[in-house]
């Protein structure tokens, strides 16, 4: 059975709020928040890749630490930006 897009939000925003490192649930479920209904199918898909990633690697990704994989530094552009504000 395939996933309705309304339940893939749901399991997204879920999986941004329970990461295990208390710094990433703050800041992945306030861009996911934000953002998650607006984005499109491709973003999505995206962000659901991005969340199999290691949190210790989202981190330091995210805070600038150490350079992000090519195909999501545009996104951990936008999640850091989110953060910030």
């Amino acid at each position: 059975m395939s996933e309705t897009p309304q339940n893939r939000i749901k399991r997204l925003k879920m999986r941004s709020m329970r990461r295990g490192i208390k710094e990433m649930d703050i800041i992945l479920s306030a861009y996911a928040d934000a953002t998650l209904p607006s984005m499109s199918e491709e973003q999505i898909t995206l962000y659901d890749s991005l969340l199999d990633e290691n949190d210790q690697d989202l981190y330091s990704w995210v805070t600038g630490q150490t350079p992000s994989p090519a195909q999501f530094q545009e996104l951990l552009s936008e999640i850091s930006q989110t953060f910030q504000k």
